[in-house]
This record gives structure tokens, C-alpha cells and sequence, in this order.
């Protein structure tokens, strides 16, 4: 089930909300953790038993790592711990890297003359998000930031809550503990609150990302022989704007159905590409997944206190994880790699601040946002070889044109959608969209709003009748 299918829209999420608004007080909690699991088996089939496991593990093992003011039986606490993310850390390992290891060992075991069996594993959706999850909840039980749950309902809440369960944000515990106490019954302001964000992540996705997803297909699907100056930049581009508007349209969907159950999901995007660093823009682009990385590895590594070696050895860390988090694949580790790389840069030579002159901050937003996207071609591109080659082309003009699949690809009506989508790069950097159209009540904001639940909204559900959409990308992931 998606967000954007018929199924979901017009039955299950309506279903939901009115269940949890009618129903005692008492019932909130039981109701989501249900619906929840419905929702994820209507997609992941047998693999929710594996998500049942992992969250079985986790739970019996909160209470037992709250600290006391003793600090008794601190080493068995720390064994503990550690026992729970490796089996956390190692069913992702299995069930995302297993098949990639495999190719790995089978095309060396080649080279030498011998054989590797390769093994093929299917990835159950959400894998990456519900991991994290997890570690989340053990480790700031384990550092006394937040008690364990002791209620089952209350926790099966949290990790499994259909909003954020199989593409995030990723919540961590802290930021939500104090919510899921049902002390307070469920409000008409909620659901006032968080449909219009729902409203405008749904058409983001599908007026703009999907739009501008064949496009982007019939460029990086350009055999290396025809690629051209032209198709390089026009997939590069559209791919920049079709993961930002595919991506923040999840996550303003997934904000503003949490909220609509009167949940308050951390914010995941503040307008990345108005960046002016490359430090900025991780500052602004999938937030929870930063912040993730940092509270959990970056800052136990050290952080920065320890000197500026240690300090790049650190981000080098982060951003290999960061890479190989979203796919088992050469081209995602070269992406966290170039980030990570970019990053250290910045810092060694002083440019990871914003500059304060007007023409120096329009210069170094420009460049940024350069940067950003050679760095989506690696993303997007299925092996190192295309995306060389498409990168390639990028620098080395030539009056090739386009080909006739992509040609036929690049219709006006798209042309106009890309146009309006790359206005966003233009953008200052604040006030951003979502939060402003979920808890403002400007003139500016409530002109936002009345556009995106009438005209917007009307032509997104046309969309998703004729099902003229398609997958969310971090789906994948």
C-alpha cells in the first residue's frame, strides 16, 4: 500500500483518522499499531514476522538497560547493548548487503579461476528505517535519556507507525517518548493542522516528481554511444528536482498524517538547495537521517574535539555509512564518498560558513548547488560506468541534441513542470513551505493553503484515479 494509491486515500487513511477520532481516549495507541501493521503487510507480506521479531528483541531488552543510580551491573548493561545492535545491524546486514557481498566475493573467486555462490534476497521495505529505529530506542534508553516502554502498544507505536514506518523521517525515540502517553484525547485542530501538508507532499509527488520522472528515465537510460552534452544536464537536473520534490513530498505526507493522529514527526527538509555550503546543505536535506548520524556515530567517534584528523576520519565514517545506507552499491559509497570529501574540504580551508557578501553568497550558492548535482548522478546512475560517462559528457559541450527518446520524452507540459519545479532553486532559504502551511496563519500562508486543498488537490486526485503515479523513490532504500 502507498501513500499515493486509491486504496489507501480513499479508504484506509479515512478509516484510520475517523477510528481514532471517535474511539476512547485509551484506544489511540491500539488503533495506529494495528492499522500500522496492516499497512506494512499489504506491502511486505512475510516480512512482517521479521519486523515483529526485531521489535520483540528490542522491547524485552529496553527495561534492561535503564541505567540506575547505582550503576549496577554497568559492563553487563554495556554487553547488553551491544548484543541488541549487533543483531539490529546484522538483520540489515542480511537482508540489504548479503546479495552485494556475494557479487563481490563471486567476481573476485573469478578472477582467481574459482566459484562463489551469489545469494539472492529479496529487501523487505523500510528495513533501513525501522533498524534505525530500533538502535534509536536502545540507545537513548541506554543513555538514561528517555525510560523504556513498558507497554507493548506504546512501543509497536512508535516503530511501526505507518506515516514514517517504510520511508521515515527517522524518529529518534527521544523525540517522541513524551508523546506516546495517550494522556490527551484526539482534536478536529490536528487533523485541521496536518491534512494541508498531506495535501501539499501529494502534490509534490504527483504533479511535479512523477511528472518529471519519464524524462529523467529516458536520459539515464541513454546508451553511453548517444549521450550528449544536453541529455547529460537535462537528467541531471531533472533527477536534482525530481528526488527533492519525490523525497519532501513523502515527508510532508508523512508529517502531516502523523500529526493528523496527533503525532508531531520532526522536520526532514528546510529548502536544501538554497544551501550556500555543502555543509549547509546537510544541515537542510533528509534532517533526521543527519541527525541520526550524528547523535549515534558521529559524535561517540569523537566528533570533532579530538583535532582536525581525527575529525575528517569521522566524517569520512559517517559518510561511507551514509552511502552504503541507501544501497548495497559501489555508486552510493562513491556518492558518500564525493560528500563526505566536499565536507572535509570546506572544513581544511574555512569555507564551511556562509559567506556575507550578496554576490559571494550568490557565487557560492551556485557552485553548491553544482556540486549537489554531479553528486545525484552517482545516486541515480546504476553502475559507475554510466554515471562516469554521463558526468563526463557534462563537461565536454557539443550541439548533439537530444535523441529521439528523449525528445519524444521532453514535452512541453513537462517542460513547463521543470521550469516551474527549478524555481525552487531560486528560492530564498527561508520561510520553508511545510511548517509555514501547517502552523501559520498569515495572509501569505493561508493563500498557500487555499491553493493546495482546492486547485492542487483536486488535479493530484485526478492523477492518482488515472494512476498516473509511481513508486516513492526511497522506497528502495
Amino acid at each position: 500500500m502507498s501513500f499515493i494509491s486509491p486504496l489507501f486515500l480513499w479508504y484506509f487513511m479515512p478509516a484510520v483518522l475517523l477510528a481514532v477520532l471517535v474511539c476512547p481516549r485509551s484506544w489511540r495507541n491500539g488503533i495506529i499499531a494495528v492499522g500500522s501493521l496492516i499497512f506494512y503487510a499489504s506491502g511486505a507480506g512475510a516480512f512482517t514476522l521479521l519486523l515483529l521479531a526485531c521489535m520483540a528483541v528490542n522491547f524485552a531488552a529496553g527495561p534492561a538497560l535503564e541505567p540506575n543510580a547505582w550503576d549496577i551491573q554497568a559492563t553487563r548493561k554495556r554487553w547488553l547493548l551491544i548484543a541488541v545492535i549487533g543483531f539490529d545491524v546484522s538483520v540489515l546486514v542480511i537482508w540489504k548487503y548479503a546479495g552485494f557481498a556475494t557479487q563481490q566475493f563471486a567476481a573476485f573467486a573469478h578472477l582467481l579461476g574459482g566459484d562463489f555462490p551469489i545469494v539472492h534476497i529479496a529487501m523487505p521495505i523500510g528495513i533501513s528505517f525501522f533498524t534505525f529505529h530500533h538502535i534509536s530506542y536502545v540507545v537513548d534508553i541506554y543513555r538514561g535519556e528517555r525510560r523504556a516502554l513498558r507497554n507493548p502498544v506504546s512501543f509497536a507505536t512508535y516503530i511501526a507507525m505507518f506515516p514514517q514506518l517504510v520511508a521515515g523521517p527517522i524518529v529518534r525515540y527521544r523525540e517522541i517518548a513524551d508523546q506516546l502517553p495517550q494522556r490527551r484525547s484526539h482534536r478536529l485542530d490536528d487533523i485541521a493542522a496536518g491534512f494541508p501538508r498531506f495535501a501539499l507532499g501529494l502534490c509534490k509527488k504527483t504533479i511535479i516528481a512523477d511528472s518529471i520522472s519519464p524524462l529523467v528515465e529516458a536520459c539515464f537510460s541513454t546508451p553511453s554511444s548517444e549521450m550528449t552534452f544536453a541529455i547529460a544536464w537535462i537528467g541531471a537536473v531533472g533527477y536534482t528536482l525530481q528526488l527533492f520534490f519525490d523525497f519532501s513530498g513523502y515527508s510532508d505526507m508523512a508529517i502531516g498524517l502523523g500529526r493528523m493522529l496527533g503525532f508531531r514527526l520532526p522536520e526532514n527538509f528546510a529548502r536544501p538547495y538554497s544551501s550556500v555550503t555543502i555543509t549547509e546543505f546537510w544541515r537542510r536535506w533528509h534532517m533526521s537521517l543527519s541527525r541520526w548520524f550524528r547523535d549515534y556515530v558521529y559524535i561517540p567517534l569523537g566528533g570533532n574535539r579530538n583535532g582536525a584528523a581525527r575529525t575528517y576520519r569521522n566524517l569520512c565514517v559517517v559518510f561511507v555509512l551514509t552511502g552504503f545506507w541507501h544501497g548495497a552499491n559501489w555508486t552510493f559509497l562513491i556518492w558518500g564518498l564525493y560528500h563526505g570529501a566536499l565536507l572535509i574540504i570546506e572544513r581544511a580551508f574555512g569555507f564551511d560558513t556562509a559567506p556575507t557578501g550578496t554576490a559571494t553568497r550568490i557565487a557560492r550558492r551556485a557552485l553548491t548547488m553544482v556540486l549537489v548535482v554531479f553528486g545525484w548522478v552517482f545516486f541515480k546512475a546504476p553502475d559507475l560506468g554510466q554515471a562516469l560517462n554521463m558526468i563526463g559528457h557534462m563537461f565536454l559541450p557539443d550541439f548533439a541534441g537530444l535523441t529521439e527518446v528523449v525528445d519524444a520524452a521532453f514535452t512541453n507540459q513537462r517542460l513547463v513542470i521543470l521550469l516551474a519545479a527549478l524555481a525552487v532553486v531560486f528560492l530564498p532559504s527561508h520561510p520553508v513551505t511545510g511548517p509555514l502551511l501547517e502552523s501559520s496563519r498569515s495572509r501569505s500562508a493561508n493563500g498557500l493553503r487555499i491553493g493546495v486543498m482546492t486547485v492542487g488537490l483536486a488535479y493530484a486526485a485526478i492523477l492518482v484515479a488515472n494512476g498516473t503515479f509511481s513508486p516513492f523513490l526511497y522506497y528502495q532504500f
